[in-house]
């Protein structure tokens, strides 16, 4: 289930006009193989505790300029619309309450990292998307 959700996820995310361009920069074709691998790892990792992810998936986001709270939102709506579309409602609810808080704490970093106040920054819920 969790390949499923990577590469139906990633799937949409290479189509979408936002978040699309932003990958094609960072990701070339010939290595989205291996960037789909470490996402099912990390997804395992994350929801089953095991210990296929080896990374720290902070820096390479701390490194695209201009990320920001509409990117964020729109990658957690694709990310929703793909868990419910795949996944029982139990573990589309997993999925999601463990994205939401890394979203909300990448989007703290983000600022931080920037040097910005996060005061204020308040975690999204899935109803808001």
């Amino acid at each position: 289930m969790i390949h499923g959700v990577v590469h139906g996820f990633y799937d949409e995310i290479r189509r979408d006009e936002l978040l699309g361009p932003i990958f094609h920069q960072k990701i070339q074709p010939n290595e989205w193989p291996r960037h789909l691998a470490k996402m099912c790892d990390f997804w395992s990792s994350t929801l089953l505790r095991t210990t296929r992810y080896e990374g720290r998936p902070l820096p390479p986001h701390l490194a695209i300029s201009g990320l920001g709270e509409v990117h964020f939102r729109r990658w957690l709506k694709l990310f929703r619309a793909t868990v419910h579309r795949i996944c029982p409602p139990e573990v589309a609810a997993l999925f999601m309450d463990r994205a939401l808080r890394i979203a909300h704490s990448f989007r703290l970093a983000v600022a931080f990292n920037r040097g910005e106040t996060t005061i204020g920054i308040e975690p999204i819920a899935e109803k808001e998307l």
